[in-house]
């Protein structure tokens, strides 16, 4: 066993990359900015120095651990160089903190009251630039970034895309899209990756609460609202309630007390998408075309898809995500109830900021009316929560209204990458039985690798299964399928790294201790949960009997064809 000896103590390690990891497996959590454990490493920020025993200063994220190394990470040259490094930065930084979304949570803010910076020496000349919230999904503020680089590292190693990097030099240095485009005009699928591990207010979310909260306030609107199932396994982060724990309960108490009407669960739609997904799979490999079919479920993906490979923009399933097929759903029982002439409102919460940009597609209009009005992430409702005075670990859980509160457990892991596919196969196996219940969860789906591989007997055939999270895994993944180098008849994309239970628009930081809670939070859902099957949902039965009786197709499928057979958002497609 090799050791290295941190602060007087000895500290086994093994094939830790950095010191970094090993000095925090010691219990020592180095300030960092520019360091995240899925992203190669950058040694920009300097906050994790160390110093050996002969007084040299190191990163600890760019140093490789050694056998007897002799490290100290809080003396007081240490201590100068953190200090240092924070004053300037804020020295040319907005400073107005008191307004800023990431007040309370920003990295910045945190560091320099936890190392006592209280006061700026050096006046901040730097040019202040243009804020750009062209975009559906998010808001860039140029003025509070600190050139850590995380979200252009994110976006090109994690998402493939490289839609910001770094450009000028100097004091002038800038992260931006090329030729300093517009977000909204670049290849951004919306992900929010980059918001993600933002650790200031640079790149926040494109709020909708302002509207939400006047169209509560609006007595000629009947507000309804559906809540994703990544949601409740995050939302009682930033109130001290263990991560990972399904808050579903309380989030539902929260919502009826801030005004909304009608709340229901987007995993009654999930059992929708798995039915209707289910049979369009089965109908393609009868047919043997447009394979594989491709889930739809994440509009980041199907946005990346459609960017980049336009030419499988036809495997991509026609069902609508659980959301659109929802929101299509709620706007059609409103327009049911002639007793009632309120106009319908239906909000989002989700996990995700690209479902911000999915609503407006024009696919996701049923007879000229938009089906979702808005969406809201997690961290909104966490907002509004709070504006309303509402303490989510007091209050006591109450239940989903129905019809559309009931939800298999198949709909409750589209939460976490794997489970469309588990969902889908309990579908094809058709057996609720716990010993095949549990022949499927180990069939490989389940855990974060970045592409994981399964096959299914379906009759005499085999069918071969693919999940993928990670929109470079799934570049990577498209380009073998292109290539024929492999061959699969099903393939779900997620486009964050395990699924919607990291979304861009979720409470961070995410650690890998809540990457795990959240992840096994879903699954502990999906245990607790009678029913595990979609297809044993009785008011899924009773819907297509009903309300979706002749309409499936209209409400719970695209139907926008496309004179190119492309993307549809190009000129040529919106002009036909």
């Amino acid at each position: 066993m090799k050791y290295i000896t941190v602060n007087n103590r000895k500290v086994p390690f093994d094939d830790e990359k950095n010191l970094l990891t090993v000095i925090r497996k010691a219990g020592i959590d180095l300030p960092t900015f520019c360091y995240h454990s899925e992203l190669s490493t950058y040694g920009a920020c300097r906050m994790c120095v160390v110093e050996d025993e002969r007084g040299r200063v190191m990163a600890s994220c760019s140093e490789e651990p050694r056998d007897g190394m002799v490290i100290y990470t809080n003396t007081p040259k240490l201590q100068h160089h953190r200090r240092m490094i924070l004053e300037l930065l804020l020295a040319s930084h907005c400073r107005d903190c008191t307004t800023c979304r990431k007040n309370g949570s920003c990295e910045l803010q945190t560091l320099a009251q936890q190392l006592g910076v209280n006061s700026v020496r050096f006046q901040n000349t730097k040019e202040q630039y243009p804020i750009d919230d062209s975009s559906n999904c998010i808001v860039i503020d140029p003025n509070k970034c600190i050139l850590c680089g995380d979200c252009v590292r994110t976006c090109e190693e994690i998402q493939g895309i490289g839609v910001l990097n770094f450009a000028h030099r100097g004091s002038e240095m800038r992260v931006m899209p090329a030729f300093n485009k517009k977000m909204a005009h670049t290849d951004c699928v919306g992900c929010g990756q980059c918001r993600v591990v933002c650790p200031t207010g640079a790149i926040t979310i494109k709020s909708n609460v302002h509207e939400v909260w006047n169209a509560l306030a609006d007595k000629n609107n009947r507000v309804v609202v559906q809540i994703a199932p990544a949601v409740r396994v995050a939302i009682g982060d930033e109130f001290g309630i263990p991560k990972g724990e399904n808050c579903l309960g309380k989030l539902v108490a929260a919502l009826r007390r801030m005004g909304f009407e009608e709340i229901y669960d987007t995993n009654f739609a999930a059992d929708l998408t798995v039915i209707e997904e289910s049979k369009e799979f089965m109908e393609r490999l009868e047919s043997g075309e447009n394979l594989p079919l491709f889930t739809s479920c994440c509009p980041g993906w199907v946005k990346f898809c459609e960017n980049k490979y336009p030419e499988f923009r036809k495997n991509i399933s026609t069902c609508r995500s659980p959301q659109q097929m929802f929101g299509a759903l709620l706007k059609e029982d409103g327009r049911m109830r002639k007793d009632d002439p309120r106009k319908t409102i239906v909000v989002s919460i989700m996990p995700c900021t690209a479902k911000k940009n999915e609503i407006v597609r024009p696919e996701h209009f049923t007879d000229g009316v938009q089906d979702v009005d808005y969406v809201l992430t997690t961290v909104e409702v966490n907002r509004m929560i709070r504006e309303a005075g509402i303490d989510l670990n007091q209050v006591p859980s109450e239940s989903l209204d129905m019809p559309f509160g009931l939800a298999s457990g198949a709909g409750a892991i589209f939460g976490v990458t794997g489970g469309v596919t588990e969902a889908v196969i309990r579908r094809i196996v058709n057996s609720s039985r716990p010993e095949d219940l549990d022949t499927i969860s180990f069939m490989g789906m389940r855990g974060d690798e970045s592409i994981k591989e399964t096959s299914v007997m379906v009759g005499e055939r085999e069918v071969k299964l693919a999940v993928v999270n990670g929109l470079a895994s799934a570049d990577e993944l498209l380009q073998k399928i292109k290539s024929g180098e492999a061959y699969y008849d099903f393939v779900e994309v997620m486009a964050c790294k395990r699924g919607c239970i990291t979304g861009g628009g979720q409470p961070t930081p995410i650690g890998p201790r809540t990457k795990k809670a959240r992840m096994e939070g879903i699954y502990n859902i999906d245990k607790a949960s009678q029913i595990k099957l979609s297809t044993e949902n009785p008011f899924i039965t009773m819907l297509y009997d009903g309300l979706l009786k002749g309409k499936e197709h209209k409400l719970l499928h695209n139907h926008v064809e496309y004179a190119c057979g492309d993307c549809g958002d190009c000129s040529e497609c919106s002009g036909k």
